[in-house]
């Protein structure tokens, strides 16, 4: 068996990939295997038992979207009877930052991987702060996300459709020139999606108001692209996935409480640990105390050669994580070393137009002793609180230990 071979072939169909958002659609038309008694979740498996306040907090607020329950000691009852059933995004070729709650009637992007076939989802975002995805489920936090379904969903779906799709790998590639790391820092991405959509929200909008209003939220919203580039990579990392002999990683995902990774060529077995704790900055009136540990699909990015892996591109990202613009040149510089390639699309103007380290090897990981750095944003420990902060996390060594011993059983070496 040809490691080497195999993980060339995992990295070039991972940076080949070309998702494209070609449509908006209920998550119960399009997503595989969804149906009315199933919530989605970010991260590997999680049960109400073991769950986090901000992931108990999304469950609750989603099944009070649905009209399910009207709080959260009846979410509780509701899905430990076994009425409701909880399973990650992940097992549904899907994805969600932070909580990554995802219910039937909600909207959700289709990316279509047009260089392999594949396709992926992800649910619109709804900004910063006390929103669901954080824990949040009062009813400001209803109201928005009904507003959201019912005004500014049907609006966005036809737009996309009327735009013809919209290249996603190309506009991450030309946001990272913009200064964006395509994970905490999207504001020049949420500027071009925004951008693209405008004329075609323009066109076919009933009322000239409603086009306003939606146009205001999505430009007033920092991440609104966020979770289509999250797809996006989900896309891209799915077909690296199943490598026979590969040792890259094909998925990063934490719901919570445990930190989740799958290697291409072991199957679809999570290896799991404590989620760890986030190490950055606190908006005014919290500190560390508050937060909960790491939590969200976004580490999708990552695992793709975004985000944290690419935050030479985005030295301002330190204003919202912490750090210096030196030590985020600094991390991507170190990524390298734990990377089987760089990305052909993806390049960063301070190095040269380097390509992102891209395509994570669990040997190099043990080898160097170096483990992957991540961005991302801080929920709040209590339920229904929210956004507490943002800051950086790695995963935790033992992850990488088990799977390359796994790795080495399974391949007799």
């Amino acid at each position: 068996m040809d490691i080497d071979k195999a993980n060339a072939q995992a990295t070039e169909r991972m940076i080949e990939a070309r998702p494209i958002l070609v449509g908006l659609a209920k998550a119960s038309e399009v997503i595989p295997g969804m149906r009315d008694n199933l919530l989605l979740h970010a991260g590997p498996p999680i049960t109400w038992d073991r769950a986090s306040g901000p992931m108990r907090g999304a469950i609750t607020g989603a099944l009070i979207f649905e009209g399910k329950a009207t709080d959260e000691a009846g979410a509780q009852a509701l899905i430990e009877s076994g009425e409701i059933g909880l399973e990650p995004c992940h097992h549904h070729q899907a994805v969600g930052p932070m909580s990554g709650l995802i219910s039937p009637s909600m909207s959700v992007h289709i990316l279509e991987n047009k260089t392999h076939g594949n396709k992926a989802f992800s649910n619109l975002n709804e900004g910063y702060g006390k929103v669901l995805r954080y824990g949040a489920y009062s009813e400001d936090v209803q109201e928005r996300l009904r507003w959201m379904e019912d005004v500014m969903a049907p609006v966005l779906a036809d737009a996309i459709e009327a735009s013809g799709g919209m290249d996603i790998r190309a506009l991450i590639a030309e946001a990272m020139h913009m200064g964006d790391e395509g994970h905490n820092r999207n504001k020049a991405g949420s500027v071009l999606f925004t951008k693209n959509l405008a004329p075609h929200v323009a066109e076919v909008a009933k009322e000239s108001e409603t086009a306003s209003e939606i146009l205001r939220f999505r430009g007033d919203n920092a991440l609104s692209v966020l979770n289509p580039v999250m797809a996006a990579c989900k896309a891209m990392t799915d077909v690296a996935h199943g490598i026979e002999g590969s040792t890259i990683v094909s998925a990063m995902a934490r719901n919570g409480t445990d930190f989740g990774m799958r290697v291409s060529g072991l199957g679809d077995r999570w290896f799991a640990a404590p989620a760890p704790p986030v190490k950055g900055l606190w908006f005014p009136g919290f500190t560390a105390e508050d937060a909960n540990p790491d939590l969200g699909d976004s580490t999708i990015t990552e695992t793709a050669g975004i985000g944290g892996f690419a935050m030479a591109a985005a030295p301002a990202i330190v204003s919202f994580v912490g750090g210096s613009p030196k030590d985020a040149m600094n991390a991507t510089l170190e990524m390298y070393e734990i990377c089987y390639a760089e990305h052909k699309y993806f390049t960063i103007p301070p190095l040269d137009f380097r390509g992102t380290p891209t395509g994570i090897d669990i040997s190099k990981v043990v080898e160097t002793g170096i483990t992957p750095r991540i961005n991302t944003g801080v929920a709040h420990k209590e339920a229904g609180v929210g956004q507490v902060g943002a800051g950086l996390v790695r995963p935790p060594m033992s992850l990488f230990e088990e799977a390359l011993v796994a790795f080495a059983d399974q391949y007799g070496y």
